[in-house]
């Protein structure tokens, strides 16, 4: 290894908090093992200085919520041997996507003194929906050990083991207490991917879906249950629209005016 070339990695920020590049930061010894065999090329929340592609990988964070920033992503695509999206709103759109289902004119008009000053896309999309990616990295924020097994899989040219089962699974291996059959907490785990390691349940509460639907998620099922339940469509409606209101499986359950 001690002759190999480092790689050239840039990370780029979209629409987003921050919240994915910071994880990064944070891990610290896991990071200056992976330091040695990357050259950070660009990275604006570790370092002032730029160097120009291509590189042999980005990664993303944030939505696309601009005009520029549809422009942006098409550029990176470009210098980008490979890019890896990270997070909820580069995977789904995250939080800002709940303009997706009303009018953004509302949302700018309430928030703005001078709203003809705002230059935004009607929608939030995920990164996926204007050019092609090579891994999606769940999660609100994304979970540390997930982030180094990325990008030690896609420096070393293998793919990531990141799991794709439930939460309920992840639950049931460390011997968390299912809330929905313990207190009848409402719990998105049954559809949602496992990544969190636990957090929620390990706690008393139900699974907020932060790492997005599972593979094969049966979201119908699971809001038929809540409303058996007793939970009205408004209530529904609010679990799925939080963290990744916009990936498809989500998109649809409950109604913002029942109930």
């Amino acid at each position: 290894m001690a002759d190999r070339k480092k790689l050239s990695l840039a990370v780029w920020k979209f629409s987003s908090c921050d919240g994915c590049q910071l994880t990064l930061l944070d891990c610290e010894d896991q990071l200056l093992a992976i330091a040695e065999h990357v050259h950070i090329s660009h990275f604006l929340e570790a370092t002032r200085r730029v160097e120009n592609g291509p590189y042999d990988l980005s990664l993303v964070e944030g939505s696309v919520t601009t005009p520029r920033e549809a422009r942006a992503i098409r550029r990176i695509r470009r210098q980008s041997r490979r890019l890896a999206v990270i997070g909820a709103c580069a995977t789904t759109g995250g939080i800002q996507a709940l303009r997706n289902f009303a009018r953004l004119e509302d949302y700018i008009g309430a928030v703005y003194a001078r709203p003809d000053y705002i230059d935004s896309l009607a929608t939030a999309t995920p990164i996926t929906e204007h050019v092609p990616v090579d891994f999606e990295l769940r999660g609100c924020p994304i979970d540390k050990g997930q982030l180094v097994e990325l990008l030690s899989a896609l420096l070393n040219d293998r793919r990531p083991n990141i799991p794709h089962y439930s939460q309920c699974i992840e639950c049931k291996r460390t011997g968390a207490v299912c809330r929905m059959v313990a207190t009848g907490t409402p719990c998105l785990g049954p559809v949602t991917q496992a990544g969190c390691g636990t957090l929620c349940p390990t706690h008393g509460r139900g699974c907020y879906g932060c790492f997005g639907p599972a593979e094969t998620p049966n979201a119908d099922s699971l809001a038929a249950r809540f409303g058996a339940g007793g939970l009205g469509g408004r209530d529904i409606h609010r679990l799925f629209h939080s963290f990744n209101a916009n990936a498809p499986a989500f998109r649809e359950q409950g109604s913002p005016s029942d109930g």
